[in-house]
């Protein structure tokens, strides 16, 4: 399994967890993961806590799907996990309202080419 497709595992894992812990209903469009009771969007961002070159991991961010959560009032769901077997263990939690995020600075999005990228460490969320 690549590690991109690692990634992508563990962070279906964190989701589920986020909506057992927050009462969330999973609703995976295009910008965001979830919904609260009240219908308002959630977005649900996961890290691994230390890689295995030792640094800690980071939220990534799109632009697009930042400034539709924003004009919906939405929040973010930060989940920092590490693996335990085939599953993931949360190590801590931060549930955040979007415009409670520390200062974004948005480059080039890799693999999303028509999207800006904005990555936060662990420690400016937690």
């Amino acid at each position: 399994m690549s590690r991109s497709h690692k990634a992508n595992h563990y962070g279906t894992l964190v989701e589920r967890k986020a909506a057992e812990r927050y009462n969330l209903e999973l609703d995976r469009c295009s910008w965001h993961d979830a919904k609260r009771p009240d219908g308002t969007p959630v977005e649900i961002k996961s890290a691994m806590h230390c890689h295995a070159d030792g640094q800690p991991g980071t939220f990534k961010l799109y632009d697009q799907y930042h400034e539709k959560l924003r004009a919906a009032n939405g929040w973010y769901v930060f989940g920092v996990y590490r693996v335990r077997g085939q599953g993931v263990e949360i190590l801590e939690w931060e549930i955040r309202h979007s415009s409670r995020l520390p200062r974004l600075d948005w480059h080039g999005g890799g693999r999303h080419r028509q999207a800006m990228q904005s990555k936060i460490h662990i420690n400016n969320i937690l």
